[in-house]
């Protein structure tokens, strides 16, 4: 008997030629998925599985009824996440972020082109949402040099082309993130440039139902790597050699080995590091006996950021009576702010009600209560009410958001921080956590 590579290549043949989430059984396909861990993990939870066509689907109608609504001619786009949004292709994100390679034209009649980096115009051929693949878009100093006027001036009279065809005499163009020389063109082409990320943000910021199903999959793929992360920290730190850089190095390969992408920051911190907050980890050896600190502000699977933080006490010894004081306050603090959450309230009105942190944890709070959360952090953001600014967030929740709901409790000049986070999902009458890593009960006093 002869076996073919047609046959044997498939992640698992006996399912066919799809997996439960509507792409290819294909262990060669070109686009980023989950692992076969990570399948199997959620086949044990009992998870159901997203259909990535559909989602594909629900994002380019959300983003085009966008731009019908703002009688714009097209939405241009170069943020990589706002290109995964539209298409659903990566390209080097990271790279892509410093180096504006890529282009997104979505017009208001829905046809939608691509400029990808000219060797692999194949990256988005598994979508047929994109009804183009072209190259040319790169506009920065390190790939143009003294030439990216002309860079830009040769990619915007494509935009144009295109744009007559499918938005007519409409030259209302929203773009998100452009090098100065393609805006520049853009204008003397004659374009109205208005801006791109209220569109994004705005578009971004209600999930489909596929999105949803696509969350609750990325977040049992992240507490299963935090977990493995903890279980590292506490068989390990007691021996005095394992630095905040090893326990974070962790959570970065089991990410990975579920088909997750990346880690945005590098915050996770020990003992007096943790105070102030927002230091990044390093070389230091965390010692028995003391707080660790993160936030995950991971990349994980299908694209989807989970962004919880959790506090750890690692030791033998009891925390002490100031850090269990501090933890039941950061945790009373996020679930009061939780539970105000539900469609029709006003960004005003989470700012201004909810939880009051203690004075002597006043000045080193978190930087916002709450904001949302997708591909990455995203609009809203919710602020303390010292930092609310007039104008600029008078809207209200609605159902299929998903908010992140922060604390960060610790005294100004104080030996630790405690750092918490959980992911929420607004219903169409209230709120699901959908977070559900515990929190560390030796610092919940129990």
């Amino acid at each position: 008997m002869t076996d073919h590579y047609r046959d044997i290549r498939k992640i698992d043949p006996t399912r066919g030629d799809k997996l439960g989430d509507n792409t290819p059984n294909d262990a060669d396909r070109v686009e980023i998925g989950p692992t076969q861990l990570a399948y199997g993990e959620w086949a044990a939870a009992g998870l159901r599985l997203p259909d990535l066509q559909a989602m594909r689907r629900f994002r380019w109608d959300r983003l085009t009824r966008h731009i019908v609504e703002r009688d714009l001619g097209g939405l241009l786009m170069f943020d990589p996440l706002n290109i995964r949004y539209a298409t659903d292709t990566t390209n080097m994100q990271l790279w892509n972020t410093h180096n504006p390679f890529r282009a997104v034209l979505l017009c208001a009649d829905g046809y939608m082109v691509i400029w990808d980096y000219k060797n692999s115009p194949f990256l988005a051929d598994f979508n047929p949402l994109v009804r183009e693949s072209r190259s040319g878009a790169s506009m920065f100093y390190f790939s143009a040099g003294d030439k990216a006027e002309a860079d830009a001036k040769t990619f915007v009279a494509e935009v144009a082309d295109l744009m007559r065809i499918h938005a007519s005499t409409n030259k209302r163009l929203a773009v998100d993130k452009i090098m100065v020389a393609g805006l520049r063109a853009l204008e003397r082409a004659g374009f109205e440039v208005l801006e791109g990320e209220e569109v994004t943000e705005k578009s971004r910021s209600v999930k489909g139902a596929d999105e949803i199903l696509a969350m609750r999959c990325a977040h049992d793929a992240c507490d299963k790597s935090v977990k493995a992360m903890e279980d590292f920290a506490r068989l390990n730190v007691p021996s005095g050699n394992v630095s905040e850089d090893d326990i974070w190095a962790v959570l970065h390969a089991e990410n990975i080995r579920r088909g997750g992408e990346w880690i945005e920051t590098r915050l996770l911190t020990s003992g007096p590091r943790t105070n102030p907050w927002f230091q990044e980890c390093g070389p230091r050896i965390v010692q028995n006996n003391e707080i660790v600190a993160f936030d995950t502000d991971l990349i994980g699977s299908y694209g989807i950021c989970i962004d919880i933080s959790r506090t750890w006490w690692i030791g033998d010894e009891k925390p002490t009576n100031a850090m269990i004081y501090a933890m039941r306050h950061a945790h009373e603090h996020i679930m009061t702010n939780m539970a105000m959450l539900k469609p029709g309230v006003s960004f005003r009105e989470l700012t201004f009600g909810g939880h009051q942190l203690d004075p002597q944890f006043d000045k080193l709070k978190y930087g916002c209560k709450m904001h949302g959360v997708g591909l990455c952090d995203e609009w809203p953001l919710i602020a303390y009410p010292d930092r609310w600014v007039d104008g600029a967030f008078d809207y209200v929740l609605e159902p299929n958001m998903v908010l992140c709901v922060e604390a960060l409790v610790g005294a100004e000049g104080g030996e630790f921080s405690i750092k918490l986070e959980d992911q929420v999902l607004i219903t169409e009458d209230g709120y699901e956590n959908l977070t559900t890593y515990p929190f560390d009960p030796a610092l919940m006093g129990k």
